[in-house]
């Protein structure tokens, strides 16, 4: 079963160097053709940002990138980064499709998140990576003539900034991170925003989902003398998340605390596979599982796991990621749009076991 980085883990490889340069150049070359309808209807949709915002140069893990003008046509090469780019009126012409779409499924699911689902209205972007290949089609972004790409929400590395580079300018992960995906949500965001033109809104809107926090570590004073962890379960063992993933962000942004061992383990990884004898990272007082129905009742049949107090005591609040309400794919991809969807559902979820 494939696993995606949003909530389905899977080893992630080092983006590869898939494309020569004689490859490149044939992308760039088509990049003056024609799009297609869906790229341009995006392109069409893309909102007015004040001409005095620009020239902005953005410092980022790969150097600094400068912007001389307003993006029309963006291409996100971040997992998540589409809906940020999107949470600010703009709609990607390209984007990861970071979970698969059931087969028959159309519109893609990615684009029907309850969270995004209006603001990409009958918008289709093309996809310029899939969860799980080696690195992003470079000439297919090339074919979308895209005057920004942003890659944040990543794990490419020099080679492929280069080449990304070479077709537009390139914002990659925050100057700040040391391991991809450990960024904290907030930086993310107003990285983003700086490059869209939109730093003033940006920072309006992390301070509105903070409030969202603060509001709910306010209400329940409880939850600071509680550990917690969020695992899933995958190739058939219990695997936490590290507290710097954005799934181990949200629990401590509403106030418990974390089981930060788990980051030891993980070795620079946003999660780790535990063999049954560290099951006890996982021995805590409260417990979020995000998994689909499969894997959760997968999971309920593993004695290591149902011996935990969490779950003999009813500690463990059981997330369906992708299927129903999706509130797993809400907290795992924490961006702007997805985190007050999260953030109540998350809580409310400690009130129903």
């Amino acid at each position: 079963m494939l696993l995606h980085r949003t909530t389905r883990m899977k080893p992630w490889r080092r983006l590869a160097a898939v494309v020569s340069a004689a490859a490149l150049g044939v992308g760039l070359l088509a990049g003056c053709g024609s799009d297609s309808d869906s790229a341009d209807k995006a392109s069409d949709n893309t909102s007015t940002t004040a001409a005095g915002a620009f020239p902005v140069t953005v410092e980022h893990a790969f150097g600094s990138t400068k912007i001389s003008k307003t993006p029309e046509r963006v291409v996100s090469v971040g997992y998540t980064d589409d809906q940020t780019i999107l949470a600010f009126g703009i709609k990607p012409v390209g984007m990861v499709d970071q979970y698969p779409n059931p087969a028959g499924q159309t519109p893609d699911i990615n684009t029907q998140w309850p969270w995004v689902k209006d603001k990409w209205g009958d918008t289709q972007p093309e996809v310029i990576m899939k969860n799980g290949d080696s690195g992003p089609n470079y000439e297919k972004i090339a074919a979308l003539r895209p005057d920004l790409i942003i890659a944040v929400y990543s794990e490419i590395d020099q080679a492929a900034y280069d080449k990304l580079s070479k077709i537009a300018p390139t914002v990659g992960r925050t100057k700040a991170e040391k391991e991809p995906f450990s960024a904290p949500w907030q930086d993310n965001a107003l990285h983003i925003a700086k490059a869209l033109g939109k730093a003033e809104e940006g920072e309006k809107m992390v301070e509105d989902i903070q409030g969202r926090l603060d509001a709910a570590k306010e209400a329940h004073p409880e939850f600071a003398d509680q550990t917690a962890v969020v695992l899933s379960w995958y190739e058939d063992s219990v695997a936490p998340f590290t507290s710097t993933d954005v799934r181990g962000r949200l629990v401590s942004g509403i106030g418990f605390k974390y089981r930060t061992e788990i980051d030891k383990v993980a070795d620079g990884s946003f999660y780790t596979k535990l063999s049954p004898e560290r099951i006890d990272l996982v021995d805590v007082d409260r417990i979020f599982v995000i998994n689909d129905k499969a894997d959760t009742e997968a999971l309920k049949k593993f004695k290591l796991f149902t011996n935990l107090d969490a779950a003999k005591n009813g500690k463990v609040s059981y997330l369906l990621d992708s299927e129903g309400p999706a509130v797993g794919a809400a907290i795992s991809q924490g961006t702007l749009l997805s985190m007050p969807y999260a953030v109540d559902e998350l809580v409310k979820s400690v009130g129903q076991v």
